[in-house]
């Protein structure tokens, strides 16, 4: 069996708070998962608390790395612009968006960049758009 791969993440909060730690238990069709903290705690989080899931290379990051708004280098997958609720605008690619569920992975535009994937929760969106298709609303039919 398996063991289960711990993933270095910060859960952005609607209210704007940060939880950073690691998880083994995300999964993209639960609205639960659990992150363990730098102290071991141990804190339960509910998916549509939040507005993103960062999965990251280092949790302190670089703060004076700027990250570049675009696309490069990518080749897979298709390109995507999200704005959120609160005006943040990240640009990166996806293999799998659908508007049902709880959100969708994404992964940066920028390679130099401190993500490795993000996790969007549909409901902290103002809109999603694909490629070159027309804006669409990323809040799914309920």
């Amino acid at each position: 069996m398996a063991t289960p791969t711990e993933n270095k993440v910060i859960a952005h909060f609607n209210d704007g708070k940060l939880l950073k730690g690691t998880t083994l238990d995300f999964f993209p069709t639960k609205d639960r998962f659990h992150i363990i903290d730098d102290f071991g705690g141990i804190h339960d989080v509910r998916v549509n608390d939040l507005k993103a899931i960062f999965f990251v290379k280092d949790l302190a990051g670089n703060d004076a790395y700027t990250e570049r708004k675009g696309f490069f280098l990518r080749t897979q997958g298709k390109k995507v612009m999200v704005e959120f609720a609160d005006g943040e605008v990240l640009f990166g690619f996806t293999l799998s968006y659908s508007a049902r569920g709880l959100g969708f992975f994404m992964f940066p535009g920028d390679p130099d960049s401190n993500n490795i994937k993000v996790f969007i929760v549909h409901a902290a969106t103002k809109r999603v758009k694909l490629d070159n298709l027309t804006p669409t609303s990323a809040s799914p039919a309920r």
